[in-house]
């Protein structure tokens, strides 16, 4: 019997799978070689520019206060936090959100339009420093609404509804909660009825804003035309799409840090306002209601 010296030996010529897995690890961690310090920290740096980004374009953006219009709850520097997702799909601000807007036609001056510049400037534009620039005012009325000032108690009313503010304005707001005074405008015919006009129903997109710091807010109240301004070129209303964001949080100074919410006296408001109060609304000669 004779044997093949030509077979081959199968126990010595057969790969190790093992040996062969290690290899190819070591390969692979030979070719994947770590990114010097300063790559990673511009990719890291961009990164997070990008996030910062899209958290201000679709989320949450810091603002200032920028006057004392929203005393005493709000302070003028304050730091605030406004997000954005309850306005998402087409739903619009409610009575007594507390929002951001875009000054919808000189209601700033020319120091409150400058925001801030230089360093702050660049930080601003990516939601990494407070933005300027813009408003601060509680909602009152919404499309449809009619508001009055005021009543016996001097309370504003909505669609009829007296509305007991006294949780949140300020501690001086004149005769009546809404009322004209000499500082808000300067326009006499209107001030001879300062805790009584009527105004609306609110345009379609439109909203009537106050702030909570009554005697010192130059917000709708501020662009009500007088009787004798005819045509009226002013305009009370503040476009929706002008709105920023609500504001839900105040996060500077740190020793005042709270959540600001909707308050539930507004729940109480009609939808719509009864019948008498519209034909009144329509033949009041505050404003035009379109």
């Amino acid at each position: 019997m004779t044997t093949d010296d030509t077979a081959p030996d199968s126990a010595a010529e057969v790969p190790d799978p093992e040996a062969s897995e290690g290899a190819d690890s070591r390969s692979s961690s030979a070719k994947r070689k770590h990114l010097p310090v300063w790559q990673e920290s511009i990719l890291l740096l961009a990164v997070a520019l990008g996030l910062a980004i899209v958290i201000k374009a679709l989320f949450v953006q810091a603002f200032y206060i920028p006057s004392e219009s929203m005393e005493p709850g709000l302070v003028k520097n304050d730091r605030i936090l406004v997000q954005k997702v309850s306005y998402w799909f087409g739903r619009t601000p409610q009575r007594g959100d507390v929002v951001v807007f875009e000054d919808p036609g000189q209601w700033l001056g020319p120091a409150d339009s400058e925001g801030p510049t230089g360093f702050a400037s660049l930080l601003s534009k990516v939601g990494l420093y407070p933005t300027g620039g813009h408003l601060v005012k509680r909602v009152i009325g919404t499309e449809g609404d009619v508001v009055e000032c005021c009543d016996e108690q001097g309370r504003i009313k909505v669609n009829g509804r007296a509305i007991d503010e006294s949780a949140y304005l300020g501690p001086d707001p004149g005769k009546c909660n809404a009322e004209i005074s000499d500082w808000i405008s300067e326009r006499d015919t209107a001030l001879s009825r300062p805790c009584s006009w009527t105004i609306g129903p609110i345009p379609k997109g439109k909203l009537l804003v106050l702030g909570d710091n009554r005697g010192h807010s130059a917000d709708s109240r501020a662009h009500l035309c007088s009787p004798e301004d005819d045509p009226c070129t002013e305009s009370p209303w503040v476009d929706t799409d002008l709105v920023v964001g609500k504001v839900f949080t105040l996060i500077w100074p740190r020793d005042r840090w709270r959540w600001i919410s909707r308050p539930e006296v507004f729940e109480a408001v009609p939808d719509n306002p009864p019948a008498d109060l519209l034909e009144k609304a329509k033949k009041a000669d505050a404003v035009p209601g379109t």
